[in-house]
């Protein structure tokens, strides 16, 4: 029962740290976007939509999908 709790507990601080994370993934994202960065428009529409995508996510209540759907995005605009 003791491995359980603490098996509990922990799952639900990475659910909180993913929380706090999505907001600054997002910011640092709009930060870069709003810097007129050199993408193509094929690029710049996918930043676009995985940032959408991201946030959608996050709103949810997913934030590890929210995570990866925002470190794809920042990988595009070479974070």
């Amino acid at each position: 029962m003791k491995k359980f709790s603490i098996s509990l507990l922990l799952s639900c601080l990475t659910g909180a740290a993913y929380a706090h994370g999505c907001p600054g993934e997002m910011k640092a994202i709009d930060a870069k976007l709003a810097s007129s960065p050199k993408l193509s428009e094929s690029d710049m529409a996918k930043v676009k939509k995985l940032r959408t995508d991201g946030e959608a996510a996050h709103k949810a209540g997913n934030h590890g999908e929210s995570m990866k759907i925002l470190a794809e995005a920042k990988k595009t605009l070479g974070l």
